[in-house]
């Protein structure tokens, strides 16, 4: 699939991905419900909604990392929850507290090597280590120069270069840092949770601009935000049904729609605990 993105046909290697009446249940009920909505490849989706509204599950069921109680969703072509280790496969998390936090004590660079070579052990298919070595060198180098360019990280930038530890970025910076790391894998969806939280308003306009240019390089990407931005994302809204003059979402694309509980501390327990039973499969993943 083909589109055009400022002039230039770029290919779109994205997930398609849609849900109908797509809901997950907790100890204290659902924790998300009744999420309709229909993104194309490429596609940037923003998922928002109160805190403990269930949006982390969400993004969590929509990756495959968490198995959803009821209805439907697909990601690229495959079935949830039916395929959950098949959309593992073709998804990566970029920040997700609590399930992939990035380790403060390693510098910039030895996270980025860390995962390069996690990468070419696990994830490199066998005919990969029948090419010489060099190859193979020169490819993750390139893997990892496009993952860079992509998330906008700039190494020399840094006050310390690439031996800048992880605990002295900005918040800025670590996003762009996990979503370099999440891009090595080369992923059809990649999932971003609370993006904007600790971000000010200046830098939070500087966020969505990068995971614009991740979608218009053709990976789709899954955002959990608490203000969506104002135009070109699928809008997903969980925690609360539209109101008869509220749209539906942005662009016609549709939204979705969440059960809250009975008060927002219930929620915020509810989803909690959730999200710790997803931790285990999430991690395995």
């Amino acid at each position: 699939m083909r589109h055009r993105a400022g002039g230039a046909v770029t290919q779109v290697r994205g997930a398609a991905v849609e849900a109908e009446d797509f809901g997950l249940d907790g100890p204290r009920g659902p924790v998300f419900d009744k999420v309709g909505f229909t993104a194309g490849a490429g596609s940037l989706i923003a998922v928002t909604g109160p805190s403990g509204s269930g949006r982390t599950c969400l993004l969590l069921a929509l990756t495959g990392r968490m198995k959803a109680s009821r209805g439907r969703a697909e990601v690229a072509g495959h079935p949830l929850p039916k395929r959950l280790a098949a959309v593992r496969r073709i998804s990566a998390l970029g920040p997700v507290p609590g399930v992939n936090d990035l380790d403060p004590a390693l510098t910039v660079t030895e996270q980025l090597r860390e995962r390069v070579l996690l990468q070419r052990r696990f994830d490199s298919p066998l005919r990969a280590w029948l090419r010489p070595r060099k190859e193979r060198a020169a490819a993750s180098r390139a893997r990892l120069e496009a993952a860079l360019g992509t998330a906008g990280l700039d190494l020399d930038a840094l006050p310390r270069g690439g031996r800048t530890a992880v605990r002295d970025l900005g918040r800025l910076e670590e996003l762009r840092l996990s979503v370099a790391l999440a891009l090595l894998a080369e992923p059809l969806l990649l999932a971003v949770d609370d993006l904007d939280l600790k971000l000010p308003e200046s830098e939070r306009e500087r966020a969505w601009p990068l995971l614009r240019t991740v979608a218009e390089q053709g990976t789709t990407v899954l955002a959990v935000c608490s203000e969506p931005p104002d135009h070109g994302a699928v809008v997903v809204r969980t925690g609360r049904a539209h109101g008869p003059d509220e749209p539906a979402g942005d662009e016609g694309t549709g939204a979705g729609t969440g059960a809250a509980g009975e008060s927002g501390d219930a929620d915020d327990d509810a989803e909690k605990e959730g999200a710790d039973d997803a931790l285990a499969e999430a991690s395995r993943a």
